[in-house]
């Protein structure tokens, strides 16, 4: 009897101390919130390979992010061996639309450390200056190609935005503040892209109405506010606005979106200072002549009238936004109805093609800067992006793996177990911003690493330079198309202009200090 209260109480002390452990540790938000049940999440993740090849799913299965996605996230992130071995898991020849990257029989060499040109940051800047074409006051080159999409502070936590904001700043990445305003939490270093959505918050008067002095005041107030971007709608649910309860806005989130506390927080599902492609370039001049920023929209992609006219207007009135971001159906950072996730908005690569094929009818595809978002944060995916048209990649659901997210999917609950989507302090507790930021970091140049290196693999300095003829898709039937093929690209193939080509070699080619 009293070997067994002996054992017992050493049990008791040992599970008392690894609670304790777990609760004041600070590299992982589920031990903290979590203390000894958080250990199973860990214990079974060690076993998941075995447990999947006998039992349930296989790497490539699960959804939004596969199993190897999440697993090559979490190991950039950490500065990890990200590698795979025993080659692919994929059925290359039996997938349909499967993307083959060809490379050079002559590929450039990527310097490695401690070689002459070697880039520790792999700084990858934009082949395109946003707001050149309009020739905007506070026209600017971005550091980096890979940026955080928008992702609003009320929909993320406080330590979240920070944690983004934070590697935003060390990765030298923009850092979109979603819809939701400017808080305290987006103020550590980063450069920002201020989102204007249907709720105007941040620059809109006590009745909602949109307010060209607040947003004067606003911009005044916040220098790292390099650009402005005018949401239409979001992949995750396009056409519905949206609504953040009442119960879930603090002090905070109410100074952030200049809004009251005392009522549900609502984005309508359309503009009221525009009605059309017409009346929006008339905005957006009007931002862009009062605050001097370059100025954007960001959009899904559902009919094409809209992005017909709007072509034609640019070219021909002389009026253009400065730069275009085309989110994916795929997207997902906003929790929405099952329906508008699942088919509502065309996916990224139909989507983008589409807009992108009208402008380049107009010839007015090079005056424009443009971004995508959708699940793009991943080599293949923003090196395909980029061969259809795009000079910056956004990064939203990979970025949140990046800083913990473990793909629960309860990000519309207020009980996200990595202290992400939440406010509540408990859960919040876990989520270090300043370890957080470090991995947020780590994995945008991994990936800007790794699109550099493919591009070196085509044979070209720069993944701007990746044309739609270093891609082929293959089907099942042993098959093989081109881009032009399939999304009906011409002989107009997507790349910069010659100028912008020999800007951005010079720039690839010259010490990293001159890439900023």
């Amino acid at each position: 009897m009293a070997l067994f209260l002996a054992i017992l109480g050493f049990a008791a002390a040992f599970l008392a101390g690894l609670a304790l452990y777990d609760v004041l540790q600070r590299r992982h938000a589920i031990l903290h919130n979590f203390p000894i049940l958080g250990h199973f999440r860990y214990l079974l993740e060690s076993v998941g390979p075995e447990l999947r090849q006998y039992i349930v799913t296989d790497n490539d299965e699960e959804r939004p992010f596969s199993r190897d996605q999440r697993r090559w996230v979490y190991a950039s992130s950490k500065m990890e061996n990200n590698y795979f071995g025993f080659g692919t898991d994929n059925d290359l020849e039996l997938e349909a639309n499967y993307l083959i990257i060809k490379h050079s029989a002559f590929p450039l060499t990527t310097p490695r450390k401690g070689e002459p040109g070697f880039d520790p940051a792999y700084r990858v800047p934009c082949a395109k200056i946003i707001g050149a074409h309009r020739g905007r006051a506070k026209a600017f080159r971005p550091e980096s190609m890979v940026n955080v999409s928008g992702m609003s502070f009320g929909s993320l936590g406080k330590a979240a935005i920070e944690a983004l904001n934070r590697g935003s700043n060390i990765a030298g990445a923009l850092h979109n503040t979603g819809e939701g305003g400017v808080s305290q939490y987006h103020l550590h270093g980063a450069d920002l892209v201020l989102q204007v959505g249907t709720g105007y918050f941040a620059c809109r008067d006590e009745s909602g109405n949109f307010s060209m002095e607040k947003l004067e005041e606003t911009v005044a107030g916040c220098p790292a506010i390099k650009a402005i971007e005018i949401k239409l709608s979001q992949g995750a649910k396009a056409g519905i606005g949206g609504l953040l309860p009442r119960a879930k806005i603090t002090p905070e989130i109410a100074k952030a979106r200049g809004v009251p506390l005392d009522r549900d927080c609502v984005s309508p599902a359309a503009h009221r200072e525009f009605q059309d492609a017409d009346s929006l370039l008339d905005f957006v001049e009007r931002i862009a002549e009062r605050t001097g920023l370059p100025v954007g929209i960001k959009s899904a992609v559902g009919e094409t009238a809209f992005w017909r006219d709007l072509a034609r207007l640019i070219s021909s009135t002389g009026r253009a936004v400065d730069f275009i971001t085309i989110d994916g159906g795929e997207g997902g950072t906003g929790a929405g109805p099952l329906v508008y996730a699942d088919h509502v908005a065309l996916p990224f690569k139909i989507g983008f093609s589409r807009v992108y094929r009208e402008f380049v009818a107009r010839d007015v595809h090079q005056k424009v800067v443009f971004g995508g978002s959708g699940k793009l944060g991943f080599p293949e995916e923003a090196l395909f992006a980029c061969a259809l048209g795009c000079d910056i990649i956004n990064v939203a659901r990979e970025a949140m793996l990046a800083i913990g997210c473990i793909q629960a999917q309860r990000c519309h609950t207020g009980h996200c177990p990595t202290g992400i989507a939440t406010h509540n302090s408990w859960l919040m507790g876990g989520l270090d911003p300043t370890l957080k930021s470090a991995r947020l970091a780590n994995y945008i140049v991994t990936l800007r690493h790794e699109m550099v290196r493919l591009s070196h693999t085509c044979g070209v300095a720069h993944p701007g330079l990746i044309t739609t003829e270093h891609f082929t898709i293959i089907d099942p039937q042993f098959h093989s198309s081109s881009i032009e093929e399939v999304f009906q690209y011409g002989d107009r193939l997507a790349r910069p202009s010659p100028e912008d080509r020999r800007r951005i070699t010079e720039l690839m080619h010259a010490p990293a200090a001159e890439n900023r």
